[in-house]
């Protein structure tokens, strides 16, 4: 019997998140870095169901490819049925660490073959994505923060904290990669990380990480109930392909901005901001006969724009 320890309590959260979320999943794969994080996750995976560890070497540090086989080594000896090692090519769009998060994904996404994928993102995390969103002013969504489920991604550790993950490979006698980038302060996060938070949680008393994480979870039950009703009120309001005004023009603002994020979706919009869904929702409260509004999608060398024509939002693509 586990003597009352992190990894005991890993183990239970892990248990608990698979009857509840994962019910029908016979195994899982887990996203392994070699960080204490994923280690502890790993873990505690592999304790409850069958799993396959992946780990992605992004090739962006001297010797990424020891660190890579060491975690594959280690998840082995975790007990994980399998364990792959996967090497990816990191673009520059976005940044360095939006290429290796775009780039991580879209390996994970292959190699899982069809099985959930657990990511190791703590409260800490949470807390973090929180901080970023409020100092983006992005909106409610981005300060709703990581979902726990967001098939096939799946964050069980979202209510731990970062000091348990570290307890429990202590308690398996585990030497965690401690990545470089974890203590670079050109990045955001890592100054939020170290300097932001700690100031926080010294001004306040304590206790602002866990709070930003229920201020996450409270914005993303609102987040949810709002764009169940957008859904509802999307399929009455299409027009054709289009976005018929009269029936969104006197929905509350959050409703109806809602209702047009959901219409530019459809239409293959993609990485949209709050900027270019306010501009779009112009046409709709404050027409005056302006032009179009050219809003992100995915598709190179093209422009997508929406636009009025008479008592319809209608989309358009152009090339560059």
């Amino acid at each position: 019997m586990d003597r009352p320890g992190a990894l005991a309590g890993l183990r239970t959260t892990l248990a608990g998140f698979a009857s509840a979320r994962l019910d029908g999943a016979p195994g899982w794969c887990v996203a392994l870095s070699g960080g204490a994080d994923s280690l502890a996750l790993t873990a505690a995976a592999a304790a409850v169901r069958p799993t396959t560890a992946l780990i992605v070497d992004h090739g962006l540090q001297p010797g990424s490819g020891s660190v890579a086989l060491t975690a594959r080594q280690q998840a082995l000896d975790l007990g994980c049925v399998a364990a792959q090692v996967i090497r990816v090519e990191v673009g520059s769009a976005g940044g360095p660490e939006a290429a290796a998060r775009t780039a991580r994904y879209a390996a994970l996404g292959t190699a899982r073959a069809g099985a959930p994928v657990l990511l190791a993102h703590t409260l800490d995390d949470q807390a973090e994505t929180v901080l970023l969103g409020l100092g983006r002013g992005s909106g409610s969504r981005s300060i709703a923060g990581m979902r726990p489920c967001d098939p096939p991604w799946y964050r069980p550790l979202l209510g731990v904290r970062r000091l348990t993950t570290v307890a429990a490979c202590a308690e398996l006698g585990l030497t965690p990669w401690n990545d470089p980038h974890n203590h670079d302060r050109r990045f955001t996060r890592v100054r939020l990380r170290t300097e932001v938070l700690p100031l926080l949680e010294e001004v306040l008393g304590g206790g602002v990480a866990e709070a930003l994480a229920r201020t996450a979870a409270a914005l993303r039950e609102d987040t949810d109930a709002l764009d169940a009703m957008a859904e509802q009120n999307l399929v009455t309001a299409r027009a054709g392909a289009g976005l018929a005004v009269a029936a969104v023009n006197d929905l509350p603002e959050a409703l109806r901005r809602r209702v047009i994020r959901a219409w530019l979706l459809d239409g293959g919009a993609a990485g949209l901001t709050d900027r270019q869904i306010r501009a779009v929702d112009a046409l709709v409260s404050a027409w005056r006969g302006q032009g179009g509004v050219a809003v992100s999608w995915g598709v190179r060398n093209t422009r997508l724009f929406a636009e009025r024509r008479g008592a319809t939002l209608t989309l358009r693509s152009e090339p560059v």
